[in-house]
């Protein structure tokens, strides 16, 4: 198996044919799109934008100093053991393509993609859209929380502890018409809500799993939505996250292509990745 699928990861097409043919006798998969045919049209972009230069220098320095402890942790313990402080460490350089305010409470600077989301949300709801803003990071969504404040744009909030009578009281609202923007956690909001109410669906940052940010996308495309749904993915260029969603892009074209997985991301991921992943 594991020369097989070191073929397929190199993009060898006999050898994912070939494993096709051997799994589909027993994989039964139905796609959204081939069952509910009623649903409109679903416009998926990504849009590559640049850190700020004070952004920049504290990412630099933050990954100079990780690549020096995670050469020193993985002589120490292994590979194995490393990976706990790197993943650490990829949750860090996230949070600062996200905004380095998210855990650095004395950086004065601004954010790149802070600044590209505050232009496509004034441009959306000038169009009379409605949108959905989705974030791993709960202190980002408090910092665009207070960005949207100042310009006066009405929203409403979810995180996990959101209580399950407001839960389901904003998503009647939102529906109902009320407030432009709706901040919500990934992890509180992936699943179980029915927020037809927009029509627009921002991914701030990229999640380990595709699988659930297109679970979080489902929130506004799914039975009785009757717009056109734009999905937007941020994308911090030149970083982590660019890295990140071109493995995932590639791993996901793999299992589309043999069989439909939600093992975590980043465990499917090898030594030579995660280590190119820091280069």
């Amino acid at each position: 198996m594991e020369r097989i699928y070191k073929l397929i990861i190199h993009q060898d097409e006999k050898a994912l044919e070939d494993l096709g043919k051997h799994i589909h006798p027993f994989i039964l998969r139905r796609m959204k799109k081939d069952v509910l045919t009623e649903l409109p049209d679903k416009i998926e972009t990504k849009m590559l934008v640049d850190m700020t230069e004070e952004q920049r220098k504290v990412y630099a320095a933050f990954l100079e100093n990780v690549r020096g402890e995670l050469v020193s942790s993985d002589d120490e313990g292994g590979f194995e053991q490393s990976k706990i402080k790197i993943l650490a460490a990829l949750t860090r350089l996230r949070q600062i393509c996200c905004h380095p305010s998210t855990f650095l409470d004395d950086y004065t600077g601004e954010s790149g993609k802070l600044e590209l989301l505050m232009d496509l949300l004034m441009e959306a709801i000038a169009g009379n859209h409605r949108i959905l803003i989705f974030s791993q990071f709960t202190s980002m969504l408090q910092i665009i929380a207070k960005r949207l404040e100042k310009e006066k744009i009405k929203f409403f909030y979810l995180e996990g502890s959101t209580s399950g009578e407001d839960r389901s009281d904003f998503v009647k609202r939102f529906n109902a018409g009320e407030k432009e923007v709706f901040l919500i956690s990934l992890k509180a909001g992936g699943t179980g809500l029915n927020l037809v109410g927009a029509d627009t669906v921002i991914h701030y940052d990229p999640w380990w799993n595709p699988a659930v940010e297109d679970q979080a996308t489902d929130r506004a495309y799914r039975i009785g939505q009757k717009n056109s749904v734009q999905v937007i993915r941020l994308i911090t260029k030149d970083t982590i996250e660019e890295k990140i969603y071109k493995l995932q892009q590639k791993k996901k074209d793999l299992s589309d292509s043999v069989i439909t997985t939600k093992e975590l991301f980043i465990n499917t991921l090898t030594r030579e990745e995660l280590e190119d992943l820091f280069r």
